[in-house]
C-alpha cells in the first residue's frame, strides 16, 4: 500500500488538514480520507439498513458523524465508494474506530484488513495512547492489523441512560 499526500493545508490552529491522504494497492482500489469524495447518502443507506449496529440511523446523524469524525472511503478504480471507516479522535491521545462497513458485493476481497491498516498507520504518526474499537464478530480481521482484547475491562465503563 502506497501513500501519497496531496495538499500541504493546514487548519486555524496550524494542524495539517485531513483532506490529502490517499492510500492506493496494486489492483486499484484507493483509500482516501477526504471527506469531500464521501458518497454521504450511500454511507447513510449502508448504515442505517445493513449495518446492525446503526438501523434506522438518521441521514442528520450520518452527517454530523462525518462531520466530526476523520474519514475513509475505499474507492474502485472508476471512482464508486465501496467501503467506509471513521475515526473519532482527538489526535493527541485517543482515538476510537466506528463505522466500519464494506458493500456486500465487495467483501472477501480483504478489503476490511486494508482499511483497518490504512486506518492505524494514519495514526501512527499521532502517538496516541489508545486506539479502541468494538466489534461483535470481526476478532480475527482486526487482530491481524495489531489489535487485541482490552487487558483491564474493569477500567472501562459506558455512560449508561439518565436516570
Amino acid at each position: 500500500m502506497t501513500t501519497t499526500a496531496r495538499s500541504d493545508d493546514e487548519d486555524a490552529h496550524g494542524n495539517e488538514k485531513e483532506s490529502g491522504y490517499e492510500y492506493r494497492d496494486s489492483d486499484g482500489y484507493r483509500i482516501d480520507t477526504d471527506p469531500g469524495r464521501l458518497d454521504i447518502g450511500l454511507v447513510h443507506h449502508w448504515l442505517s439498513t445493513d449495518a446492525f449496529w446503526a438501523l434506522g440511523r438518521t441521514r442528520d446523524t450520518v452527517e454530523r458523524a462525518v462531520q466530526g469524525s476523520l474519514n475513509f472511503g475505499v474507492y474502485e478504480p472508476d471512482g464508486a465508494q465501496v467501503a467506509y471507516a471513521r475515526v473519532v479522535t482527538d489526535r493527541a491521545t485517543f482515538a476510537w474506530l466506528c463505522d466500519v462497513y464494506v458493500a456486500p458485493a465487495h467483501r472477501g476481497r480483504g478489503l476490511g484488513v486494508r482499511l483497518a491498516t490504512a486506518v492505524r498507520d494514519h495514526l501512527g504518526p499521532y502517538g496516541l495512547k489508545r486506539v479502541l474499537l468494538a466489534t461483535l464478530d470481526a476478532h480475527e480481521l482486526y487482530a491481524r492489523v495489531g489489535f487485541v482484547p482490552v487487558s483491564d475491562p474493569e477500567m472501562l465503563m459506558v455512560l449508561g441512560p439518565t436516570p
